[in-house]
């Protein structure tokens, strides 16, 4: 054999070893950054409604939305009294949330008012965070209202068969 042949067929070889090293690696680079990007996106939102419980709740539908996004839609369309299509156009929307799509509607149907009606709220002014737009409507933390709404994230929890965040109980 020539040996700029056996020099070619050596070095496949090598390559052909070290392809299921690489990908094994590649792999569980992915599994080990992808739960720091998730921790990173979920620390990123800070919807501030005043309620440590209810902001890790609403960070925690921004995951299952992103996961299932037909079931949140559906779950907003049923319960909450909100035009699928409407939940549907939101999620398209840059600058809401999954979590911030549930706490208009979810506030709106406590308050007696239209989804709509609290997204134009919140889209007016939110520079106090969700707490602010929840005092504008009478609802803020510590009211019957807002129990309400804690009522509400735990009855969508147990139909989603979804335990409670970290840190809850």
């Amino acid at each position: 054999m020539h040996p700029a042949k056996a020099m070619a067929v050596g070095h496949n070889g090598a390559v052909k070893r070290a392809l299921p090293t690489f990908a094994l690696l590649a792999c569980l680079s992915v599994a080990l950054c992808a739960p720091v990007a998730a921790q990173d996106a979920t620390a990123a939102y800070a919807p501030a409604t005043g309620d440590a419980s209810v902001d890790r709740h609403l960070a925690d539908i921004n995951d299952y939305a992103s996961r299932y996004p037909a079931s949140f839609a559906d779950e907003m369309a049923r319960y909450y009294t909100v035009p699928r299509a409407y939940v549907e156009a939101m999620q398209q929307q840059p600058d809401w949330t999954a979590g911030d799509i549930f706490m208009a509607c979810a506030l709106a149907q406590i308050v007696g008012q239209p989804c709509r009606a609290v997204v134009r709220e919140w889209s007016r002014d939110h520079e106090g965070g969700w707490k602010a737009v929840a005092g504008r409507l009478q609802a803020e933390p510590g009211t019957a209202q807002y129990r309400r709404l804690r009522s509400a994230l735990q009855a969508t929890y147990r139909r989603w068969d979804r335990p409670p965040p970290a840190g809850e109980k």
